[in-house]
């Protein structure tokens, strides 16, 4: 999921400096719900191992 994340960075990046804006836009925002997600995960599976 992390990966998923970092490629659409890579991908709102690329498409800011060719001036797409929208795509850009998109990307970035489908990029930081999905690191946000990941982080959700993550936090969790921290608080679940402990157990």
């Amino acid at each position: 999921m992390l990966g998923n994340a970092m490629l659409f960075l890579i991908i709102a990046i690329i498409a800011a400096v060719l001036g797409f804006t929208g795509i850009a836009g998109a990307a970035a925002w489908i990029a930081q719900i999905l690191f946000v997600l990941f982080l959700i995960l993550f936090v969790v599976s921290l608080i679940r191992g402990r157990r």
